[in-house]
């Protein structure tokens, strides 16, 4: 075993760290860095890294979809008629830009009724359209 090891257990040992669970260490690690952003006045800071990570958040979702439609959709939907084809990308482009609105902003009331609206809209119409082209009849 490696001494170094052995040091850390023993010293957790003696602060009586290895009886706590492991959930409750992480809710008071948790706890201990609230306390700390609250008593050194950083809230502004924390607003400006959640936005950052929102924003990162989005990027990821879309490098994703892009990657399955690089590999998957693109030579199956070059296949189709001109209408199905623009009614598919553009009720993806309105999701993309609804998500966005939905990362970019905190949404309430109509604003947060409007996202779900045009959500279940957008998908519909990409779902409809890409039955509607599956179907072998």
């Amino acid at each position: 075993m490696d001494e170094g090891a052995g040091l850390a257990g023993a010293e957790a040992e003696r602060w009586g760290m290895r009886r706590i669970p492991p959930f409750v260490r992480g809710l008071l690690i948790i706890a201990l860095v609230a306390g700390v952003i609250v008593v050194l006045d950083q809230e502004r800071a924390l607003t400006t890294a959640s936005t950052l990570l929102r924003f990162a958040f989005y990027l990821a979702i879309a490098f994703v979809l892009y990657m399955l439609w690089r590999d998957f959709g693109r030579r199956e939907i070059s296949l189709w008629p001109r209408r199905p084809q623009v009614v598919f990308y553009a009720s993806v482009a309105l999701l993309l830009a609804d998500l966005a609105w939905y990362f970019a902003t905190p949404l309430g009331g109509r604003d947060l009724l409007a996202f779900f609206v045009v959500l279940a809209a957008g998908v519909y119409a990409a779902i409809h359209t890409w039955r509607e082209q599956h179907r072998y009849s």
